[in-house]
């Protein structure tokens, strides 16, 4: 009898901690900050392509985002690979990042840092007339943001 409780007891708890599945999504939206110039770039991939920042070449191969009743999360695979002149590349990092913990899984170098922002899919929206894009960042400089969505 207690065999059949536990096996019960079990089995519901099982059901109850099943969570619903990550969405896929069809562009991840990336922060970029060059360390020497201290400059801060927006960069949106689509799934599947590569873009250039700095020296450093960023291909995403996923970019998943929990539905909306999960806690919120965004997460995207990505490979980075830095290309110098005169040099082989050199694989910088290959793996998921995280939007809610960006030390998590973070590349190492000593020029850039890059991190996730968020996943999207659709169309990109561009803001309200009069609106700014981005709120305004004192520490922000006059670089216009990569996007790679044309």
């Amino acid at each position: 009898m207690r065999l059949w409780a536990l096996a019960g007891a079990i089995g519901a708890t099982c059901l109850l901690a099943q969570q619903a599945s990550a969405i896929p999504m069809e562009r991840a939206i990336l922060q970029g900050l060059d360390k020497t110039t201290a400059r801060v770039s927006r960069i949106v991939v689509e799934v599947g392509e590569t873009v250039q920042f700095g020296s450093l070449s960023i291909e995403l191969m996923a970019c998943d985002k929990r539905p909306p009743e999960e806690t919120p999360e965004s997460a995207a695979f990505l490979k980075i690979v830095e290309q110098k002149p005169d040099e082989e590349p050199v694989v910088r990092f290959s793996g998921w990042m995280f939007a809610s913990s960006p030390a998590l899984s973070a590349m190492e170098h000593p020029v850039y840092d890059i991190w996730v922002l968020d996943c999207a899919s659709g169309p990109e929206t561009a803001p309200a007339e009069g609106q700014p894009a981005e709120p305004e960042n004192p520490n922000a400089t006059d670089q216009a943001p990569i996007d790679t969505t044309d």
